[in-house]
């Protein structure tokens, strides 16, 4: 067994097998030479051909006809409806069904006293992430195709995940249809028009969510839907199950724990191997990280004298008119930042000691290693990272999460491939549509009027305040652009081969470079990233649940000791 002190480019270099070399590879290496032929997407399909069992594979190529399908529907209904109004409300608001959104969030409801309802919506969550994610890596469908969708988002990260379904829509609709049992379950303890207001604001939240991913071209119909129903299946299980499994949990022994704990590692385990490199499992891992750290609190702080038991076990207690707003505010920000101070401390401290253990499992054959990472044995150390996180972000980026929440029009507007899966999908479709035009007694011809602005045509990514020259072309024209963009003409200009007309090798070569070529390069991902996920956000769990409030107790914050004896 021995390391190697290599440099990035090396450990890029030498993690080129062919169940890793698509993930950490440079592209910029992979299209310099023009003999070399891209790794994917040479033929329709070959890439996930290749890369997924067959069956996958099979489900995965009689989904994609409807993702083409319902794209120019897509646009056409972007182009209708977009104004500078609406791209800055669902900018926003996409924010409130993000990961990042229920993590920052799940703590404060601990802390105030509402366990019930926070311990569901960390079990729906979690499963939400969860199972999306898995159907995610399962089929490999990608986001409606950009151009001609212009993707709309405040996240850098959210393209590169796959469409199918859409996580968004998960958590939405799982939160909503909860909230809106709660209330009818209690109906008679609330204001008829409190419970009215309530009711109402939840249903508008799920339907906002879920619209508003149509409206900024992040997903598709399908997408949504099947994303909905996941959301509602996943309330109805908590619905039926939660309570029982929150008294199993907190109520037994610590076999309880442990075998959930189990059920959870195994569950990551089987978590499907994406064709791409897509983040999802990344988020699978972190919010089964929570699930672990939240039930080893429960069980453990119900059996404390800092709990009470009502609602049920495991309940901070609090009282808003003893505690105070200055105390609740100090104890809330104390929370936050030692939930930061646990993570940035935690991270870099697992990134130097679990790598020589991985060293020794991967010697003894005991790792499991995992597509899209590096094993230990093919680097030293692990250097610092940049977003690797999606779901808790250092402290660093807080700043400018802010700024963009201040200013949300200074958000990315975006068009043209954003990720590996989308450029695979426009070259299939590209190919497909010079086939059908090829054997057309059809003249080609480009529509007038069919013109795309030079954001569209260069297929750049622009971060800049929304202007009118963002705004999308009419409707017709854009339908029109749709049908030459991604079945004729190429994004380069100087590209520009009608369908019909015969490729030569070299055309074909600099069509995949241009289109690859606009893809940030993927970074280098080490397999300790996932036990280091592990550890640190079943931390945050275990903190945010028991850990602060016992904190809270200690340093006088809460709502004195002898109230909980």
């Amino acid at each position: 067994m021995c390391s190697h002190n290599v440099s990035e480019k090396a450990h890029i270099a030498a993690s080129q097998s062919p169940a890793e070399s698509e993930s950490i590879s440079s592209l910029s290496s992979r299209t310099a030479s023009p003999e070399r032929q891209l790794d994917a997407g040479n033929k329709h399909h070959d890439h996930y051909a290749r890369r997924l069992p067959k069956w996958r594979n099979t489900l995965r190529r009689a989904l994609i006809p409807i993702v083409r399908w319902e794209t120019p529907y897509l646009a056409y209904l972007q182009d209708k409806l977009r104004t500078p109004a609406l791209d800055t409300y669902f900018a926003w608001t996409a924010n409130l069904g993000t990961h990042t959104f229920y993590m920052v969030f799940l703590p404060m409801l601990f802390w105030c006293g509402y366990t019930n309802l926070a311990r569901a919506l960390v079990h729906m969550l979690a499963a939400g992430i969860f199972w999306s994610g898995f159907l995610k890596d399962l089929v490999c469908l990608p986001r409606p195709l950009s151009p001609p969708l212009y993707r709309i988002s405040m996240s850098g990260s959210a393209a590169l995940e796959y469409g199918f379904p859409s996580s968004h829509s998960t958590n939405a609709v799982s939160v909503a249809v909860y909230i809106i049992h709660m209330l009818r379950q209690s109906s008679d303890q609330h204001h008829p028009q409190v419970y009215l207001a309530v009711q109402g604001l939840a249903y508008f939240y799920a339907i906002s969510i879920v619209i508003g991913r149509l409206y900024c071209g992040m997903h598709g119909f399908l997408d949504v839907i099947v994303g909905s129903l996941l959301g509602a299946g996943i309330a109805m299980a908590q619905i039926v199950f939660g309570n029982w499994f929150d008294f199993w949990i907190t109520d037994g022994p610590v076999a309880n724990f442990l075998i959930t704990v189990l059920v959870v590692l195994v569950l990551v385990r089987v978590h499907p191997e994406p064709a791409d490199d897509c983040p999802c499992f990344d988020d699978s891992v972190a919010f089964a990280g929570v699930v672990i750290g939240a039930q080893l609190a429960a069980w453990h702080y119900s059996g404390t004298s800092f709990s009470i038991d009502t609602p049920i076990p495991s309940t901070v207690p609090f009282d808003f008119h003893r505690v105070g707003l200055l105390k609740t505010t100090v104890r809330t920000l104390m929370g936050v930042v030692l939930i930061f101070v646990w993570r940035a401390t935690m991270k870099p401290t697992l990134f130097k000691v679990l790598p020589p253990v991985f060293r020794v499992l991967e010697q003894a054959r005991l790792n499991l290693p995992r597509a899209f990472f590096l094993n230990a044995s093919k680097y030293e150390s692990v250097p610092p990272l940049h977003g690797d996180d999606n779901v808790i972000p250092p402290a660093s980026e807080l700043p400018h999460m802010l700024n963009n929440l201040v200013h949300p029009r200074k958000r990315s507007v975006s068009v043209g491939p954003q990720s590996a899966a989308d450029a695979y999908e426009t070259l299939a479709y590209r190919n497909r549509r010079r086939r059908e035009s090829m054997n057309s007694s059809d003249e080609f011809s480009v529509p007038e009027g069919a013109a795309w602005t030079s954001t569209a045509q260069n297929g750049k990514h622009h971060g800049s305040t929304l202007g009118v020259d963002l705004l999308p072309t009419p409707a017709a024209s854009r339908v029109h652009s749709y049908e030459t963009m991604m079945g004729t003409a190429p994004i380069s200009p100087r590209l520009a081969t009608p369908p019909g007309d015969v490729q030569t090798p070299g055309e074909v070569e600099n069509e995949k470079r241009e289109l690859f070529m606009q893809l940030p390069k993927p970074r280098v991902r080490y397999d300790v990233e996932v036990v280091t996920k592990l550890i640190v956000y079943a931390g945050i769990g275990w903190i945010a649940i028991e850990g602060n409030p016992i904190l809270f107790e200690v340093v006088g914050l809460g709502m004195g000791k002898a109230l909980v004896l």
